[in-house]
């Protein structure tokens, strides 16, 4: 579980192409996690269109690292599903499998958050053309990172607490 203490958020993407098998173990990865009832309510649009992407990179105020991504998945949620109330905390586990297996395959990405802002939602709904019954959850550029971080201990025993 290395992964969990070294992923960090990258912004900037090397000009290379990323494999399909790993793209195909990201989506594995994603679809791996737990969801209410399990009604798996999701859906993944991978993006490669250089045209699409510049469209994603300018749809909302935090998707500009979308621009020098090789690759950017976009999640997706059914509203048609067993609990649609959970279907966005459905959505976040599932695309913190996907960023983990990101950092697992030596690749980088970052979440642009989407939901729940009904205007970014839109925004993306409209970019992919996503059909009446899906929503757009989040914007995640990945690919070779053009940059290196190192991630922050955030562990902060003063925020729990212990009850008996």
């Amino acid at each position: 579980m290395k992964e969990l203490f070294h992923r960090v958020s990258i912004r900037r993407f090397e000009d290379r192409p990323v494999e399909e098998e790993k793209i195909t173990e990201i989506l594995r990865a994603a679809m791996q996690a737990p969801s209410a009832k399990n009604q798996q309510p999701w859906e993944f649009y991978v993006i490669k269109d250089k045209e699409t992407i510049r469209r994603l990179a300018a749809s909302g105020p935090y998707s500009r690292p979308a621009e020098t991504a090789p690759v950017v998945i976009v999640p997706v949620y059914r509203t048609d599903c067993a609990a649609p109330a959970f279907a966005e905390v459905d959505l976040s586990i599932a695309t913190e499998n996907l960023w983990l297996m990101t950092d697992a395959l030596g690749l980088g990405g970052v979440w642009i958050g989407t939901a729940p802002i009904e205007e970014r939602m839109r925004a993306v709904e409209e970019i992919l053309s996503l059909p009446a019954g899906l929503r757009a959850f989040a914007v995640f550029p990945l690919g070779y990172p053009a940059e290196e971080k190192e991630q922050k201990d955030r562990f902060d025993p003063a925020r729990i607490h212990r009850i008996g």
